[in-house]
């Protein structure tokens, strides 16, 4: 979603980008700066076009216009330099990079300057760029392009709200650092998620042999995992209003369920596991989406996702069976009364959620 300095990109964004600077004050006609970064193995390079309304208000020049002179221009490069770096910030791989900018060099047909780096020696799985460059105009924005193997692979725009972006590269680097942070995310979130604990626990509060536990853990794991690829990819993704008491309900549906077993009934918590999985998979890409998924990298980041919840999901059955096992061990007759306490507390919690859902957070 940015213009570069003669680079590409130019876009629509373009248009947009002009039209928003019509319609601002006459004295600064286009609030924008213009970052272009490239990746090229280890080497990293970057053009910044900024205005020099921008640059002069900063760094207390007047008239503006007189750093569209290059010897002008010359004489604040310290200066810019110093500025863009306090506010421009890169990280190759969590570490901070400092470029060291070029002088500026003056681009009058846009009333700007635009400054260069040259880095080399970069090992670049994840690129963190944060750009906050003139935050006394509110209306400032920085439009953003990243290009791999000159090929424009990630358009952004900065302006007050942003966030930092995480652009992964297209290498095994870049692959595995995708892996590893959506691992990490997906572990998480489903441990920090106490619904979906309680929903794996009231499946797992019956008990059972190995090979029926394993059923159940894989039929929750393939609901949700169709819903979540479906979520995240655009497919379909309904509102948080439905989908949060829904999710609710699915606990107080087990622990029912549970308690009807108890006094003969069939048990079919394969079925709920599958079936309620689909829907604790939207909960899940709620999550994903906030997080921001990588466009250059979807594929792999969802499966590292889906992975980490899996992990954590497994850690939550470890435990859950380890101790109904040692509890069983302790006395053979706490498992029944053990079961149904605890299909009581999931029922409980599970209709506390669904009132807070619907009534007072509306499945936010």
């Amino acid at each position: 979603m940015a213009r570069g300095s003669g680079l590409g990109g130019r876009g629509w964004l373009t248009g947009f980008a002009f039209l928003c600077g019509v319609s601002t004050a006459e004295a600064h006609p286009a609030p924008f700066s213009y970052l272009d970064l490239r990746l090229d193995g280890d080497r990293l390079t970057g053009t910044l076009v900024v205005h020099v309304i921008d640059v002069a208000h900063e760094l207390g020049l007047d008239p503006p216009e007189r750093l569209l002179d290059r010897t002008e221009a010359a004489r604040i490069h310290e200066a810019l330099a110093t500025l863009v770096n306090g506010r421009l910030a890169l990280a190759a791989d969590g570490r901070g990079l400092v470029p060291r900018w070029s002088a500026p060099v003056p681009v009058p047909e846009r009333q700007a300057v635009r400054l260069t780096f040259d880095l080399s020696g970069v090992p670049l799985a994840a690129l963190t760029v944060r750009a906050g460059l003139f935050p006394y105009d509110g209306f400032h924005q920085t439009f953003l392009n990243v290009y791999e193997d000159d090929a424009l692979r990630r358009q952004a725009v900065f302006d007050a709200d942003a966030s930092a972006l995480v652009y992964y590269a297209g290498s095994v680097q870049g692959r595995a650092a995708v892996v590893a942070t959506f691992v990490r995310s997906g572990i998480h979130h489903i441990l920090i998620g106490p619904d979906h604990i309680l929903f794996l626990v009231g499946l797992l509060l019956l008990g059972g042999g190995p090979w029926a536990l394993v059923r159940i853990v894989t039929a929750f794991t393939l609901g949700h995992s169709v819903t979540l690829s479906l979520a995240a990819l655009g497919v379909l993704s309904p509102p948080a209003h439905l989908v949060e008491p829904v999710i609710a309900l699915s606990i107080v549906f087990v622990g029912v369920d549970n308690l009807l077993v108890g006094s003969g009934g069939r048990d079919i918590r394969g079925w709920a596991a599958l079936g309620f999985g689909l829907v604790h998979g939207f909960g899940f890409a709620g999550v994903l989406r906030e997080f921001g998924i990588p466009a250059e990298a979807l594929g792999w980041s969802l499966f590292a996702f889906n992975l980490g919840v899996e992990i954590g999901q497994l850690v939550v059955v470890g435990i859950v069976v380890a101790l109904l096992a040692g509890v069983t061990r302790l006395h053979a007759g706490l498992g029944r009364p053990l079961a149904v306490a605890g299909s009581l507390v999931v029922i409980v919690a599970g209709g506390y959620w669904f009132v807070e859902r619907v009534f007072f957070t509306g499945g936010a």
